[in-house]
């Protein structure tokens, strides 16, 4: 999570919400890092674990990424808990649970859904006081920024 810690971090650089992703390999090496970069590519898919994920696939040249873990500083969305699905991903990994639109249990379980032909285990609560603290001071700078 340290290392997603560091670049939730990054992505305050560009003004990007500070959400990073890592993938590791079943040896828990780092295939593919991620931070959120929809301000900075201007991609509404530049999500933190959308990029971590590709980094990963092209590292090892598949999209399956069979017997890796994604660990993210914040409860992945619809489309990146899909995204793990698709791509495989034996575990997912968390900080902070996001009520607004978590889909790994808060609003929606899309990796559990026994509907579909993959089910990562799930690990939720990761070092969240440090994701929620990263995202609570993000916020309340964008407030703060706001002229009147």
């Amino acid at each position: 999570m340290g290392a997603a810690l560091d670049e939730a971090r990054a992505a305050l650089a560009t003004g990007d919400v500070p959400i990073g992703a890592v993938v590791l390999s079943p040896a828990q090496g780092v295939l593919g890092a991620g931070h959120n970069v929809r301000e900075a590519a201007a991609d509404p898919t530049g999500h933190a674990e959308l990029v971590a994920i590709r980094a990963a696939a092209a590292s090892i040249g598949s999209w399956r990424l069979d017997g890796c873990t994604l660990v993210v500083t914040l409860e992945p969305c619809t489309m990146c808990a899909g995204a793990t699905v698709l791509a495989r991903l034996e575990r997912v990994v968390f900080g902070a649970f996001d009520p607004k639109a978590g889909a790994v249990g808060s609003l929606w379980d899309v990796v559990r859904d026994r509907r579909l032909n993959h089910r990562p285990e799930v690990v939720s609560g990761v070092r969240a006081a440090e994701s929620t603290a990263l995202l609570d001071d993000f916020f309340a700078s964008q407030r703060h920024r706001v002229d009147p």
